[in-house]
């Protein structure tokens, strides 16, 4: 069978799963997967023959991926921030939307010397990893409550380059930094309602972590918990930065109030979608 055949069929069977949209490029996507090939090299040779064994383990990937699993998970990578990441099931894949929580937090710490910044709840350490790409002078420090999700973590600071410039610790929120200082708080905490669970798409509902999604019945009990902990940690004029889920902005602006932040400010989303509270310690 040819590349451009088995393409073809491939993009067909794809078109009954979760994302019909994206049948042709997925499908182009785990075939390279199964190859080793770049996608220039496809272009290039539609009249390829594909291998048996080539197209069982392609015939394998494109079943995992009509059974709903997240195209990052099947082939272990994921970019983020014009950075390459392996993302597996132990840790979210990183979204577009988070970037402007990174965007944001880069401004934030060009008001400092050397920011000091604690990354929590890391996960891939999609964060931490692209703030100390960007961020040459500050320390950058990233807690995650899975030694799964940190060993993956750790394996992408190494990947980047940025290896020696994060502090890895495991523990619940701030607890591992509690005697610490920072300049700025960071985090893309669980933020879902478990009362969303059930509208979720599959791919994110079964296979992307639990623990890393859902915050109990409003999606704020780990935020509510991080922004009175972030104010212990925090030096006098630090800031707080957070991304919040869609309608949460109001609900956050009150937590930030009573916790005694100021400065209080969303950013959208390219959505216009309010996405990400900062917040000033005073």
């Amino acid at each position: 069978m040819t590349l451009a055949l088995w393409l073809a069929e491939s993009e067909a069977r794809l078109r009954a799963g979760p994302h019909p949209e994206r049948a042709r490029l997925d499908a182009g996507t785990l075939l390279l997967h199964a190859l080793g090939r770049e996608r220039a090299w496809l272009l290039a040779h539609p009249d390829e023959e594909v291998a048996e064994k080539d197209q069982k383990s392609a015939e394998e990937l494109i079943e995992r991926r009509l059974r709903g699993e997240p195209i990052q998970y099947i082939t272990g990578e994921c970019e983020f921030y014009g950075l390459p990441f392996h993302v597996n099931r132990d840790v979210l894949i990183p979204r577009p939307e988070t970037e402007h929580l990174v965007e944001e937090v880069l401004e934030l710490a060009s008001r400092f010397a050397s920011a000091r910044i604690v990354d929590v709840g890391t996960g891939s350490g999609a964060i931490a990893v692209a703030l100390a790409h960007h961020l040459r002078s500050a320390h950058i420090t990233a807690i995650d409550c899975s030694a799964a999700a940190l060993e993956v973590a750790r394996g992408n600071a190494r990947r980047n380059g940025v290896g020696a410039k994060v502090r890895f610790a495991a523990g619940d929120l701030l607890a591992p930094v509690a005697h610490d200082q920072f300049e700025i708080v960071v985090s893309n905490p669980p933020y879902v309602p478990e009362s969303d669970r059930a509208s979720l798409a599959v791919e994110v509902r079964e296979f992307e972590p639990a623990v890393a999604l859902f915050a109990g019945g409003d999606g704020l009990s780990v935020s509510r918990r991080l922004i009175a902990q972030a104010r212990e940690v925090l030096v006098p004029g630090g800031w707080i930065a957070l991304e919040i889920g869609q309608g949460q902005a109001e609900a956050v602006r009150a937590l930030l109030a009573d916790a005694g932040y100021g400065e209080i400010a969303f950013i959208p989303d390219l959505q216009g979608i309010l996405r990400v509270a900062a917040a000033r310690r005073v």
